[in-house]
């Protein structure tokens, strides 16, 4: 689930790219970009949880460094991209 959430927020803050290019109002993808980021992450944690509960030690321990790393740094990217259009608003502002 959380791949599906996370091709959706991709999609979603390339639209938000794309619409502020072309001068349309952005707002609604960047929301929706930032949401799909959050919901990505929670459903990776309930897929975690999962392993938890049944105590898949070796599961926890194969994945969840590699995987953690690359959910803060897609994280930062996404927040970055998704706000970027405001801060060039405001700098062509000025």
């Amino acid at each position: 689930m959380w791949v599906i959430l996370g091709g959706i927020a991709i999609v979603a803050t390339f639209i938000n790219l794309y619409m502020y290019t072309v001068g349309k109002d952005y707002k609604l993808a960047m929301a929706m970009g930032l949401s799909f980021t959050a919901l990505t992450l929670c459903a990776d944690y309930s897929y975690v949880s999962r392993w938890v509960k049944v105590e898949d030690w070796a599961a926890l321990s194969d994945v969840v460094p590699g995987m953690a790393r690359a959910f803060w740094f897609l994280t930062i990217v996404s927040i970055l991209l998704n706000i970027a259009p405001i801060f060039l608003e405001l700098k062509g502002k000025k």
